[in-house]
């Protein structure tokens, strides 16, 4: 009679372990930079090593560290002795209240506008997108320079002006995907569950579009910046004794050949500022938009 041999249970292998996906350099370095702007924005007070406005006649124009300056000074002076430092941290944190304030307003407004379309079709609808095409085809320029010289310039009007820039890109964004979101079924049951049409385009509806505005937002925060940036350096934007990262530009630009260091520092914010939201904005579209998975 044969001889059975034993049979040997299958050996199990232990299941590897998921990795833990690291965010790429270029994300890091934004979450970063970011991050280092709003600290100096919130802790301006306290990090300014002077007043903004502080005077320093015996050191006009005094150069940086490197170029021959002093610690007195790190980043240099002014044509008025004061110190770029200082006045560098005081306008970050103007610009970035600026951006954030113009950006909310314009996301608040267009989506509201967009769900205000996507619920009430026909003549509502009609009326929110003969509204976006209007806007749209207005240039802004324009309508910034005729408001500001009607009403003055103060920082919340300019903040309110801002925020009125883009705001039809939302109103265009949320009114398609709400209209894709209220043919789901979810919807319709929510709604055949007695919810009224505010509950339904609020509670169900708006947490399911968050994902594209919030990219959108983060796609339009650096045009704010720019544009700020760009009416502060006409003279429109933010005005004396306060001081922004486009208007220290606008001012660099009469000393550019004998102290470009007052013109330099606030570009390399901003276009330092610029990127790194855009790389932020970029990979989260590629992270939150289903279309592209």
């Amino acid at each position: 009679m044969a001889e059975v041999s034993p049979i040997t249970p299958p050996a199990f292998t232990e299941a590897p372990k998921p990795q833990r996906s690291r965010l790429p350099l270029p994300i890091a370095f934004a979450l970063g930079w970011l991050g280092l702007m709003l600290a100096v924005a919130v802790l301006a007070d306290l990090v300014s090593p002077y007043a903004y406005t502080a005077l320093d006649l015996r050191n006009r124009l005094s150069p940086p560290i490197g170029l021959g300056g002093t610690w007195l000074h790190p980043l240099g002076t002014d044509e008025l002795g004061r110190d770029v430092l200082s006045r560098l941290i005081s306008s970050i944190r103007t610009s970035l209240l600026i951006a954030f304030g113009a950006t909310l307003i314009g996301a608040v407004v267009g989506t509201s506008l967009g769900l205000l379309a996507a619920q009430f079709r026909g003549l509502v609808e009609q009326a929110v997108m003969a509204l976006v095409d209007f806007s749209a085809s207005l240039p802004f320029l324009i309508l910034a320079l005729a408001v500001l010289a009607f009403f003055g310039n103060s920082l919340v009007l300019f903040i309110c002006l801002l925020g009125l820039h883009a705001w039809e890109r939302y109103a265009r964004i949320a009114r398609g995907l709400a209209i894709s979101a209220n043919a789901q079924g979810y919807a319709a049951a929510v709604r055949q569950l007695g919810a009224s049409a505010w509950r339904v385009q609020g509670r169900h509806v708006l947490p399911n579009i968050a994902s594209t505005l919030i990219v959108s937002m983060t796609l339009a925060f650096p045009e704010i910046i720019l544009l700020e940036s760009g009416l502060s350096f006409l003279g429109l934007g933010v005005q004396p004794p306060a001081t922004s990262l486009g208007s220290m530009v606008g001012y660099g630009r009469e000393y550019l050949t004998r102290a470009p260091w007052i013109l330099l520092s606030p570009a390399a914010i901003i276009v330092t500022t610029t990127f790194a939201v855009s790389l932020l904005g970029d990979w989260l579209r590629d992270r939150l938009d289903p279309t592209l998975s």
